[in-house]
């Protein structure tokens, strides 16, 4: 094996460092600023020079600092100063249309605070704060220029908390001389200047430095083993397995998290055929950056002899504003609806028909109800009657005589008069478990074959969704559909609530899964227009708090409580035993997230305390959040912490012993989200990667309580996020590589982890950490299951000692999953194997291998 770039990245920083200490000066000068590129996306920046002339940009434009305010991010002319303490505090605009500005603290610039967002003005913006410091106070100036014309306004603070009231203050009284303009590689950049100890910008430099170092870390990959691995032969692996030191895990380890995004409901697992069935589709679901996306959405009329309109006068329900109405001139008009990419029939197969008319004009009549395919062809009908006056339901079955992939719904009136619709519905027959208003049966299935032991819904940020109007509230998502309350998904699309909590509740019971519905911590999303300041006003968050505790209610509560006196009239009238619930999600931790996450989690601890509350630690596995996160559940004791973690293959590959110096004293941990990044992926390399990864949550089952990878289902075409666990399209299901090392390990978990030692014939780096192994016992069954990683592109040859544990039987099955990294489209084989294979089997260049043998 050859020297890599990254050992010889790692020599060159010790050199350089000890080099260094020998030369650097007492002090040197600093320079604090920002640019105007990538829309100011790219953070707080250092530079630095011994003679304040000539400057030397860490990075260069390295971020030591990123705004996390709304979906702008932006850091616009930060003011940087530090106080009598040595504590630096950096101010610095958010936009060019709010009087707002933005706080947060650092003791050495690296490592900062949570943000704080602070409105001064409410009728002009907040541009160009400068701070001066007067005696126990702090004088804060800024430019507002909305009026046309820029005027001074001043405010005074103490701890940069609470501020006074803001006056306009002659031009004199501002001190502009606190920024300055200096040349940085040739481009002349404003910002402050400061004179430090050379240790401040030593520690700076540093940290760029260990960036670096990290993403030559994350980058590796397999594209260069054939160069890494060169010369190496077969390894040979000796493993000791041994039940001394064999402690208790987890049972909960493996489950799912269903997030709707990527048409993971409507349009997917969510059986409706039918789009737009209620009309109800408005420009606000895309942000009005679609303006053919309306409530005509998905339909057309055909044929003369008709006018149609949406109107939204007497509507079924006030949730459910809006209805389709048909003047029919003669009765030759066709309203049809496209469905999802067209609507999937198969032959044979029976869908009941439904919607609710009423007859505005005439006495009504016969309507006709088709399923054509795309020339026009029918595919079956059936007919109903529609004469009410008033809103009825009425619903009838068809059935397929073809499979056909792109039908339409079309539903031809034949009388003349006028006729409201709405709520028109396709729904299959078959199923998963055969639920009216269920699942697309092999989606649920494939969900199901990974024996879950918990499913977390109904999404991460669809949760608090993209302001405070579009937070998830579940009471609009129970009851009878037209009484739902549809809303835009902040992924950009439509969310019917046909899919609401009685079905999620309902899909965990059917698949074994412990349900894990996660709620808003009080604010929303911070990536919404407005940011995650914008919480819930405090004079309504005990209406907030009640409404999560509703929910254990009607998920825990007896048939004569009044919450589960309605889940038992929604036809489940035992309770579903919620034992978690997750309490935000990725949220900024801010003092707004804070006051109210902790009003909710005293609450439901008072009153539930036998529910698990999972609380939140950003959207990072580093970073400001993940530390003002932890330090929350620390000061509140919270059992559970929910952790995010995308990565590429080369973290994987480096942080096997990630979770092996966690504290095992404070909250369990819950990996909610993560997923492998390669290059190509999601593919082999990605899917051995977690299960590397997994090996590491195994041996650490007793923290590591629960993991999830995310997202699950993205529908094609319709994808905005990858990689994603299981794609589809109407008529088939298409499992990635990644879902077979998921299935496996779900199908072969255990609740008792032996500790094993590995012995490898090549003691390289390199290959040490693509080497991994994970043994478990399932107590009930009392079978060992040996789970082996493969990473290298060599067999690796084990030899395994079963100390103080016998193996017996026969049946014992060998899994095995293998192939190129980039391979996208292979499946794991299952054969039949001796003892013998057990203590000494082979293991393919990259490859997962699972071994399951009984033990007396």
């Amino acid at each position: 094996m050859k020297l890599n770039l990254l050992a010889l990245l790692i020599f060159c920083i010790g050199q350089f460092s000890s080099y260094a200490k020998a030369n650097e000066p007492d002090s040197a000068y600093l320079f604090a600023y920002t640019t105007n590129e990538y829309k100011r996306h790219n953070g707080l920046h250092f530079a630095w020079s011994t003679n304040g002339k000539s400057w030397q940009a860490l990075g260069p434009e390295y971020k030591y600092m990123r705004c996390a305010y709304g979906r702008e991010k932006s850091i616009i002319q930060p003011m940087l100063l530090r106080d009598k303490q040595g504590l630096w505090h950096c101010l610095w605009s958010l936009n060019n249309t709010e009087g707002t500005f933005a706080h947060a603290t650092s003791t050495d610039l690296v490592n900062w605070k949570r943000e704080s967002y602070s409105k001064v003005i409410s009728n002009d913006n907040c541009l160009k704060i400068e701070v001066t410091n007067n005696g126990d106070k702090y004088n804060l100036t800024w430019v507002g220029s909305l009026s046309g014309k820029e005027k001074i306004y001043r405010v005074t603070t103490h701890e940069f908390k609470e501020y006074s009231e803001a006056k306009e203050v002659h031009p004199g009284m501002r001190s502009d001389g606190l920024r300055s303009t200096v040349e940085i590689r040739g481009v002349k950049q404003t910002g402050t200047k400061h004179k430090v100890e050379w240790s401040v910008i030593d520690g700076l430099i540093k940290a760029q430095q260990m960036s670096v170092y990290k993403s030559l870390l994350q980058g590796e990959g397999s594209a260069e083993d054939a160069t890494r691995f060169a010369l190496l032969k077969p390894v040979e692996a000796r493993i000791d397995v041994t039940t001394t030191g064999s402690k208790t895990i987890s049972d909960m380890l493996i489950g799912v998290f269903f997030e709707d995004i990527n048409y993971s409901a409507d349009g997917g697992m969510y059986a409706e055929l039918i789009q737009n069935r209620d009309f109800e589709y408005t420009l606000s679901d895309k942000e009005g950056k679609d303006k053919n996306w309306n409530s005509r959405t998905a339909w057309k009329l055909k044929r003369e002899g008709a006018s149609w309109t949406i109107d939204s006068l007497a509507p079924i329900h006030p949730n459910n504003k809006h209805y389709s109405k048909l003047e029919l001139e003669n009765p030759r008009a066709v309203l049809a609806n496209e469905g999802f990419d067209g609507i999937a029939l198969k032959e044979g197969d029976k869908y009941y028909f439904s919607l609710f008319s009423r007859v505005l004009k005439g006495k009504g009549g016969r309507i006709l109800v088709r399923l054509v395919d795309k020339d026009g062809k029918v595919c079956g009908e059936a007919a109903l009657n529609s004469t009410s006056a008033d809103w009825k339901k009425q619903e009838i079955v068809l059935t397929s005589t073809q499979t056909v992939g792109e039908a339409q719904l079309e539903i031809h009136p034949q009388f003349v008069g006028t006729i409201a619709m709405d709520m028109i519905s396709l729904f299959p027959q078959k199923t998963f478990k055969g639920r009216r208003n269920g699942l697309r049966p092999d989606l649920a299935q494939a969900i199901a074959d990974i024996k879950p032991r918990f499913m977390r819904f109904p999404g991460g940020c669809l949760a608090h969704g993209g302001g405070l109007d579009n937070m998830y509230r579940w009471k609009n998502t129970i009851g009878p559909l037209e009484a739902r309350k549809p809303q835009p998904n902040i992924a950009d699309y439509h969310q019917s609530a046909g899919l609401g909590y009685l079905e999620y509740f309902q899909f965990c019971e059917d698949i074994g899964a412990e349900p894990l519905p996660v709620v808003a911590a009080g604010v929303p999303c911070q990536n919404s227009p407005r940011g995650q300041q914008g919480g819930i006003p405090m004079n309504q968050m005990d209406d907030y708090v009640q409404e999560v505790l509703d929910l254990i209610e009607w998920a825990n509560g007896s048939v004569n409580t009044k919450w589960g006196k309605i889940r038992a009239e929604l036809g489940h009238p035992k309770p579903f035993n919620l034992k978690y619930l997750g309490l935000g999600n990725e949220d900024q931790i801010s003092d707004v997230f804070e006051e109210r996450f902790t009003m909710i989690y005293k609450a439901v601890k008072a009153k539930y305390p036998e529910i698990t509350v999972i609380g939140t630690s950003g959207p990072n596995s580093e970073g400001t959040d993940y530390q003002e996160g932890w330090q929350v559940a620390n000061k509140l004791g919270i059992p559970m912490v929910d952790e995010h973690n995308y990565q590429a293959v080369g973290w994987f590959l480096h942080n096997q012993h990630y979770y092996d110096r966690y504290d095992r004293s404070k909250s369990k941990v819950y990996l909610g989200e993560y997923a492998a990044r390669a290059a190509q992926g999601p593919n082999l390399e990605s899917a051995l990667a977690e299960a590397l990864h997994l090996t590491n949550l195994e041996r650490n089952g007793d923290v590591v309580s629960m993991a999830s990878y995310a997202p699950l289902l993205a529908k094609e075409g319709h994808t905005t996020w990858n990689p994603d666990l299981i794609y589809f399209n109407n008529t088939e299901i298409k499992p990635t590589v990644g879902y077979y090392v998921q299935k496996l390990y779900g199908q072969n978990s255990g609740d008792q982890y032996l500790p094993a030692s590995v012995s490898l014939s090549n003691n390289h780096d390199a290959v040490k950490k693509r080497v991994a192994i994970s043994v478990v016992r399932d107590s009930k069954s009392k079978d060992l299951i040996i789970k082996l990683v493969n990473l290298l592109p060599v067999v690796v040859k084990t030899t395994t000692d079963f100390q103080n544990i016998t193996l017996f039987g026969t049946n014992i099955m060998k899994t095995v999953l293998q192939g190129q990294p980039k391979d996208k489209k292979i499946m794991p084989v299952v054969t039949e194997v001796s003892l013998a294979e057990v203590q000494s089997t082979e293991l393919p260049p990259y490859s997962f291998t699972v071994l399951r043998v009984k033990t007396k």
